[in-house]
């Protein structure tokens, strides 16, 4: 198997690049040799590893060869992946560990053969063992992958606890962990992996081995993504992108490269920031998949709607809200500039009653319109007989107009669809109601593998709701603004004596009779 004083075999660089034949994107056996990206993440690797990336790069088949070559070559290890859905993991291990390891030459096998081989594990004489599955809830692993966590976090968020609770800690400090996955929205587990490693980064420090370390990796870095542009039309729309890139990045495309994206694009469309990104930032900016208003909010970015909306102090502002009980309470702030709705701010909370929320409208120092509530405001205490809505104008919360109960989620979301492209978002005062529009999504049915016909409840839920309470209900026009004409010219709400006076003579003190 090996010369006499051989010490190449001694190194796993020169094994992975010299014993393993992969099939390439075309179907072709061909011997296994890194690519740019596949080196750099195996040079500059650390015991903790997450990787930001673009489609294609091969880092699923490199991290299987490095399992696959450790458990060969050294005994007692404990190697696992996790995939995102079962039919992936049926593929990773068909594919980047069963063909590779059937393909060796047969003295290394016979050298050290699977004992053992079950659905999607390999058990090998010298006691190592690799899986691959879509959980690993029990043993110890010196080697662990975690496949497409962006995914597994944004579909299923119970899974992603389970894997960063479970999963994780069963490998111990100083062992290898391979993060990887492109982005899915900038919330969730792989999200924060990805900013605490990137932070640390920034800072110049050196990851600890509690600590991840951070790997990006863009399309443009690729050199097979360029084809010849001889025919290729970019338009305008992805030559303001290639300038962004340029002015904003110092990112400098050839034409090569220009033509590949115009095309790539042209097949993507909106999901291309999320598949191939130039930039972190649009990596995570990019939709999620099954997000209900990724074009939407997609075509607001492209459009500039998503900027710095100031307050316009002439302007009533109206406040569209969902109540939380043991959740968020989430309000969106609005101005109606003739056909334009601005949104210029946006606060959610939980734990808090309603005089908290009273108390952030009267800081606010907004000139208020309406405020616009759902119909479950209405619902009166059993313990007290009194309502929310009762608190809310007991605290000075006037004039609010109940939205009526929707007879269908599905038609309240068409009409948010309908209503996007008058808006506009400021950027910063409403960057957590955008992320929860972002992220509002369809549920996963994992059993299934496929995405249920309503709305996944979580955390973006409570913003998405309090959005489509001004789809539903406002109606411009009405009137109704707060206040004597002296203050509506001034911009601001009732005088602050007359809140403080709201709120010293209000009885309702106690949180439950504001939750």
């Amino acid at each position: 198997m090996q010369g006499s004083g051989d010490t190449r075999w001694e190194d796993p660089r020169w094994r992975l690049d010299n014993l393993y034949r992969i099939t390439d994107a075309e179907g072709r056996r061909v011997p296994f040799r890194m690519n740019a990206a596949q080196a750099e993440l195996f040079d500059e690797r650390h015991t903790l590893n997450v990787v930001l990336k673009a489609r294609q790069l091969g880092f699923t088949t490199l991290i299987q060869l490095l399992m696959l070559d450790a458990c060969l070559f050294t005994p007692d290890v404990r190697a696992g992946t996790i995939a995102h859905t079962l039919g992936a993991a049926e593929a990773i291990f068909r594919d980047k560990v069963k063909f590779p390891l059937e393909n060796l030459d047969p003295a290394i096998r016979r050298a050290n053969p699977a004992v053992a081989d079950s659905a999607r594990t390999l058990r090998f004489a010298n006691n190592s063992m690799l899986r691959v599955d879509t959980s690993l809830r029990s043993g110890t692993y010196q080697y662990l992958h975690v496949s497409e966590f962006g995914r597994i976090a944004a579909r299923t968020p119970d899974k992603a606890r389970e894997i960063r609770t479970g999963a994780l800690n069963a490998v111990r400090t100083g062992q290898t962990v391979f993060i990887e996955s492109t982005a899915e929205g900038r919330e969730g587990d792989f999200f924060e992996i990805c900013e605490q490693a990137r932070n640390l980064a920034r800072q110049g420090r050196r990851p600890s081995d509690l600590d991840f370390k951070y790997f990006f990796f863009p399309w443009w870095q690729d050199p097979g993504y360029r084809i010849d542009p001889d025919g290729v039309v970019v338009g305008a729309e992805d030559a303001a992108y290639f300038e962004g890139l340029e002015a904003e990045h110092g990112i400098v495309l050839d034409a090569e490269q220009r033509a590949w994206y115009a095309r790539k694009r042209s097949i993507q469309r909106d999901d291309m920031p999320k598949e191939y990104p130039a930039t972190p930032e649009e990596a995570f900016r990019a939709a999620v998949e099954g997000a209900y208003y990724a074009r939407e909010l997609a075509r607001a970015r492209t459009e500039g709607r998503i900027s710095a909306v100031p307050c316009d102090p002439g302007l009533p502002v109206n406040t569209f809200w969902d109540l939380g009980v043991d959740d968020e309470t989430a309000i969106w702030f609005h101005q109606q500039a003739g056909l334009e709705h601005r949104f210029i701010d946006y606060h959610a909370e939980s734990g808090e009653g309603l005089a908290h929320y009273a108390r952030v409208l009267r800081e606010r120092d907004y000139f208020y319109g309406e405020h616009y509530l759902p119909h479950d405001v209405e619902v009166r205490s059993l313990s007290t007989g009194r309502s929310r809505l009762d608190t809310l104008k007991g605290l000075g919360v006037t004039p609010v107009r109940v939205v009526p109960r929707t007879e269908s989620v599905g038609d309240g979301i068409e009409a948010v669809r309908s209503v996007l492209s008058a808006c506009r978002f400021d950027e910063v005062r409403c960057g957590r109601g955008l992320k929860a529009l972002e992220g509002y999504r369809k549920a996963w049915d994992e059993r299934r593998g496929t995405f249920r016909d309503r709305p996944l409840h979580d955390w973006s839920s409570h913003g998405a709701d309090a959005f489509r309470c001004f789809a539903e209900g406002y109606r411009p026009g009405r009137g109704g603004a707060l206040g004597p004409p002296a203050r509506r010219r001034s911009g601001r709400a009732a005088p602050p004596e007359q809140w403080q006076a709201i709120m010293m003579k209000s009885p309702y003190d106690g949180p439950e009779d504001y939750m």
